[in-house]
């Protein structure tokens, strides 16, 4: 599935830089592709669509952003089950990593590890929406990067 038949957009991140009450992080993704693509890729071994305990969502940057201010990266949503990716999509290090420092903000202004709320939709129509509390994030070779992923307390990878 091409990258390009998806748009991000983020709601509920500013008021970490603005020291504003603490709001769980959205993310929007749609999708402007062929009809039923998306919806086969979500669904899971039972025809029914995937629930939010069966999906991933990650990072892999595609240069450093240590040392590219512009790196940029691809997101991507997996089957946890089967491995296999659900949707991929350019975006720029810097949004995604202040979209995780936002959920990690609300987390521990709100008693808890993190979290963020991603929302799928079809040409603007409600498909799927999970809350999440996991957000890795990989550097160009691979590798985990613990610092910059938001992970739950006692959770082991």
């Amino acid at each position: 599935m091409r990258r390009d038949y998806f748009e991000l957009a983020v709601e509920q991140i500013g008021w970490v830089d603005s020291d504003g009450d603490p709001r769980k992080p959205h993310v929007y993704i749609d999708f402007h592709g062929p009809d039923g693509l998306l919806r086969e890729r979500l669904t899971g071994t039972e025809d029914g669509l995937l629930d939010g305990e069966e999906i991933d969502v990650a990072f892999r940057l595609q240069t450093s952003h240590e040392e590219d201010p512009d790196a940029a990266g691809v997101v991507g949503v997996t089957n946890r089950i089967t491995g296999d990716f659900v949707l991929e999509l350019n975006q720029a290090a810097a949004d995604v990593l202040q979209f995780i420092r936002a959920a990690r903000e609300y987390g521990q202004q709100n008693d808890g590890d993190g979290g963020y709320r991603v929302e799928i939709t079809v040409e603007g129509e409600p498909l799927v929406s999970y809350e999440k509390e996991t957000f890795l994030v990989y550097d160009p070779e691979g590798n985990l990067l613990r610092r910059e992923s938001l992970i739950p307390s006692g959770v082991e990878l």
